[in-house]
C-alpha cells in the first residue's frame, strides 16, 4: 500500500487537484472499509472547506449521512458553528427535521441567553409536541427560578393554553403560598366552567374546616340553591357556661346570650346548631373567634335540642317552650303563657326523662 509523508505544515502528505470540476481526492472501498479515513492525535481527523458550498457533504443510499462520534464525556458528538446564522440546520420532506435520543439525559437541549432556548415553528400543526411515556413526568416541563412565567401560551384568536386528560384533570395548578390557578379577563368573565354531566359540578371548592367559596360582590344564581344543611343560623355572642349545641338560649345584656333557665321566658331566642345529625345551612353575621366565645343559633328549620320531659310527656307536633331546667324546652301546656315563648315544634316524642330530640324551630 502507498504511503505518503510531508515533513512541512504548509505541505500536504497527500494532495488532490482537478481542474474540470471532478473530485480533488477519491478513497474507494467494496468490501467493508473505510472509503477515506483521517486520523489526527491532535487536530481534525478530516477537515473539509468550501467558499461556496458545504465544507464536507456525506451521503448514504442505505444508512446516515454523516455519523459523529464522541468519545468524550464533555464533549458533543456533532457540533456545529455559526456567527450569525445557524449552527445546525436539518431538513427533511417526511421525516424528522431533527432527532435527539439518550438514555439517562435529555433527547434535545436548547440554551440561549437572550432570546429562548428552543423554538418550535409549523405551519400545519403544533409547534411544538412532547410526549412522555412516564407516569412520573410531564410531557412539558417548564421552570423559571427568576420569578417569571414558566409556561407561557400566546394565541390571537384560540386558547392560550388548552389541557386534555381522559382520566384525569385537564388543567392542573398548585401553589405553596397563592392562588393555585388565576383567571383574568378584560372583557368576560374571570373563570368559566362548565361541567357536562348532570350529576357534577360546574365549578367545585373543597376546604375541610375552612371557607371552600369566597365572592367579593354580587352573586347571581339562577336556578336552586341546595344547601344541604338543616336550618338556617345565626352567630351570637354568649356568656355563662359554655352553650353546647342543642342547647335552648334567651337574650341577656348587651345582646349577648345565655342558656334558658326560667319557664315561659319570653327573652327566648333560639336554639344553639349543630347538635345531632343536622349541621346549619346558612350561617350569618360569621365573625373571627376573638376574645367574645361565639355560637351559632337556628332560627329556622330543623334543629336537635335539648327538651326535659318530666314536666309533661312531649308528643309529635307539640309546641315547645323553655323549662326551668337550664338549656332545656318543655312541651307547652298553658297557652296563655306560652304567647311570645314557643321556640318551635316536636319532630319525635320523649314521654319521659331529658334528651335530644329533631324540632321545627318557629319562634312566637
Amino acid at each position: 500500500m502507498p504511503s505518503f509523508t510531508s515533513n512541512q505544515k504548509a505541505v500536504p502528505a497527500v494532495s488532490g487537484e482537478n481542474t474540470a470540476g471532478g473530485e480533488g481526492l477519491l478513497g474507494k472501498s467494496d468490501h467493508g472499509g473505510r472509503g477515506v479515513a483521517g486520523f489526527s492525535d491532535t487536530w481534525q481527523g478530516v477537515y473539509g472547506h468550501s467558499t461556496f458550498q458545504a465544507g464536507v457533504v456525506g451521503e448514504s443510499d442505505q444508512f446516515d449521512g454523516g455519523f459523529f462520534v464522541s468519545h468524550a464525556d464533555d464533549r458533543a458528538g456533532l457540533s456545529g458553528h455559526n456567527d450569525g446564522g445557524t449552527a445546525i440546520w436539518g431538513g427533511s420532506k417526511s421525516g424528522r427535521g431533527v432527532a435527539g435520543f439518550s438514555d439517562t439525559w435529555q433527547g434535545v437541549y436548547g440554551h440561549s441567553i437572550s432570546n429562548a432556548g428552543v423554538v418550535g415553528e409549523s405551519d400545519q400543526l403544533d409547534g411544538g409536541f412532547f410526549v412522555s411515556y412516564s407516569n412520573r413526568f410531564s410531557g412539558i416541563s417548564g421552570h423559571n427560578q427568576a420569578g417569571g412565567t414558566a409556561v407561557l401560551g400566546d394565541a390571537s384568536t384560540g386558547r392560550g393554553v388548552a389541557g386534555f386528560s381522559l382520566t384525569w384533570q385537564g388543567v392542573y395548578g398548585h401553589s405553596i403560598s397563592n392562588a393555585g390557578v388565576v383567571g383574568e379577563s378584560d372583557q368576560f368573565d374571570g373563570g368559566f366552567f362548565v361541567s357536562h354531566n348532570p350529576n357534577a359540578a360546574g365549578v367545585s371548592g373543597h376546604n375541610p374546616g375552612g371557607l371552600a367559596g369566597y365572592f367579593d360582590g354580587t352573586v347571581t344564581v339562577t336556578g336552586d340553591l341546595n344547601l344541604p344543611g338543616a336550618d338556617c343560623a345565626e352567630e351570637f355572642g354568649v356568656c355563662g357556661p359554655d352553650a353546647e349545641p342543642g342547647t335552648v338560649m334567651v337574650i341577656a345584656e348587651d345582646e349577648m346570650l345565655h342558656a334558658s333557665g326560667i319557664a315561659y321566658d319570653t327573652r327566648v331566642a333560639g336554639v344553639v346548631s349543630g347538635g345531632g345529625d343536622y349541621q346549619p345551612g346558612i350561617v350569618l353575621d360569621r365573625r373571627p373567634q376573638g376574645s367574645q366565645r361565639r355560637r351559632q343559633l337556628s332560627l329556622v328549620g330543623k334543629v336537635f335540642c335539648k327538651v326535659d320531659a318530666q314536666y309533661s310527656p312531649i308528643r309529635v307536633g307539640d309546641m315547645l317552650t323553655t323549662s326551668a331546667t337550664p338549656g332545656h324546652a318543655m312541651a307547652v301546656r298553658d297557652c296563655h303563657k306560652a304567647f311570645g315563648t314557643v321556640i318551635g315544634k316536636a319532630l319525635r316524642s320523649l314521654d319521659a326523662g331529658q334528651g335530644m330530640i329533631p324540632i321545627l324551630i318557629a319562634l312566637q
